[in-house]
């Protein structure tokens, strides 16, 4: 049975690198200048990925799938 995701378009960005900081390698392969930005805490995902040109829905899948990932090896350990 597959997750359901964990994180949408609508949570800033702050929240989730606060929340889920195995995000971070997400952002910064993206070369997303979230990290460290006073915007961060306004921004949702949505409006990030519009000022970086890039596809939310790409975006999305590696931030959800790194939390999915993380929270995998949490429950085996």
């Amino acid at each position: 049975m597959r997750a359901e995701p964990i994180l949408d378009k609508d949570i800033s960005v702050m929240d989730i690198m606060d929340h889920w900081p195995e995000t971070l390698p997400v952002f910064i392969k993206y070369k997303m200048l979230c990290i460290g930005c006073s915007i961060a805490p306004f921004h949702t995902v949505k409006e990030a990925c519009d000022e970086h040109q890039l596809d939310e829905s790409v975006i999305l899948a590696e931030l959800n799938k790194a939390v999915a990932d993380t929270s995998v090896l949490n429950t085996t350990k």
